[in-house]
């Protein structure tokens, strides 16, 4: 069995094969942490059962305890047995699972699940994921791990193993590396806890095609509000000072183009497209940090995004960025 806690300042890294999947999961079962990809981002794993495990989590992303983590599973079956189930809720189950979509869902009476998971509420966020490696690890862990995205709280989310190295050292045991979060967005929230849906975050899946199920959904986007993960405030920011919806004008500040990247120092994408956009928002941003700490920039601005589809998500996220630091 691998070491549970690697003696060196940095975690260690597990290839993404039979061999990498079995470590993680024996570091998991010994109440490790352990970093792995799903399409959006980068989780940040523990036994989700496990109340010391769930602890370390907090105590590695210096998250607040009233913040409720993502329960990853491997099926819809285990997610029932966790958490009651509207007939809205199964829908948006069948349609977007597995995938980039959170259901907070009301506890059932006997779940097994620590209660720091849900930071005291009687409701859950369940998901199950689609990348094939983080459901190598569900299959092979057998049962369910919290992992909120596996970076300090309130910085910038990892879209490779990179990320999570230089985010939290030595605070997880192992990364297990399967290279970028095709997504690159973390996932889309949707409470369906009560008589009507509602969206508390903007995520990977645009929210016209969550309301083909839910109808108009009520936007409960509150910063601030912690019913979910991902309402802090301030929230996915980089170190240095951010300006969004910049004409970019300022050679002086790291330019983020959306479209043609003209004069900026690099484009989300140059055929402005969202979902382009969205898988290379927060690589971007942690490049044009790096180069602001290097003192070749003082801040960083970026460019206008259309409030459409992704593009939702991605204001989303640049707003919490941008937000005053507490």
């Amino acid at each position: 069995m691998p070491q549970a806690f690697p003696p060196a300042d940095r975690p260690e890294r597990l290839t993404a094969d039979a061999h990498g999947i079995a470590a993680a999961a024996a570091l998991l079962r010994a109440g490790a942490l352990v970093a792995f990809p799903t399409e959006t981002v980068y989780g940040l794993g523990a036994d989700a059962r496990d109340d010391l495990a769930c602890a370390k989590v907090f105590e590695a992303k210096g998250r607040p305890t009233f913040n409720p983590l993502i329960v990853h599973l491997s099926d819809v079956e285990t997610a029932q047995s966790l958490a009651e189930f509207s007939p809205m809720a199964r829908d948006l189950a069948a349609a977007f699972w597995p995938g980039p979509l959170t259901l907070v869902l009301p506890l059932r009476p006997v779940h097994g699940l620590s209660s720091l998971v849900s930071a005291g509420l009687p409701t859950v966020a369940l998901r199950v994921p689609q990348n094939p490696l983080a459901r190598a690890l569900l299959d092979e862990f057998g049962g369910p791990i919290a992992a909120p995205s596996a970076n300090r709280s309130g910085h910038l989310s990892p879209t490779q193993a990179d990320h999570v190295m230089q985010s939290l050292g030595a605070g997880v045991a192992a990364v297990l590396d399967g290279g970028d979060c095709p997504v690159g967005l973390e996932s889309s929230i949707v409470d369906v806890s009560g008589p009507s849906a509602k969206l508390l975050r903007e995520g990977g899946i645009a929210r016209e095609d969550l309301e083909k199920i839910t109808g108009p959904l009520i936007a409960d986007l509150t910063p601030g509000r912690i019913a979910a993960p991902g309402q802090m405030t301030s929230h996915y920011a980089p170190q240095a000072a951010l300006r969004i919806n910049s004409n970019l004008d300022d050679p002086a500040r790291y330019r983020i183009a959306f479209g043609p990247q003209n004069d900026a120092d690099v484009t989300l994408s140059e055929s402005a497209d969202l979902r382009e956009a969205a898988s290379r928002l927060f690589k971007v941003l942690h490049l044009a940090d790096a180069s602001v700490a290097e003192g070749n920039f003082t801040g960083i601005d970026v460019a206008p995004i259309p409030p459409m589809g992704l593009g939702l998500a991605i204001n989303d996220r640049l707003n919490r960025a941008a937000a005053p630091r507490a």
